[in-house]
């Protein structure tokens, strides 16, 4: 059956916290009947798609950190 667009998917957040002051929401949805992950990352100005697809949890998170370390500018104590 092809998906219809009467029908989207809206993917379930099944983490969030808080890294450097950006909040990070890792959500979970199927694909192609496989489970895959996202990272969103909101902050004041916006928010994004810091991971597009993880196949774990686990990597969702160390990516959408990594993302956060490169975009923004980081002043060192």
């Amino acid at each position: 059956m092809h998906e219809h667009i009467a029908t989207p998917n809206y993917p379930k957040v099944v983490l969030a916290f808080t890294h450097r002051g950006i909040k990070v929401e890792i959500t979970a949805t199927s694909y192609q009947n496989k489970q895959v992950y996202s990272a969103w990352a909101t902050y004041a100005t916006g928010s994004a798609v810091a991971v597009p697809v993880a196949y774990s949890t686990a990597e969702a998170i160390v990516r959408a950190k990594q993302w956060i370390q490169n975009h923004f500018n980081w002043s060192t104590p």
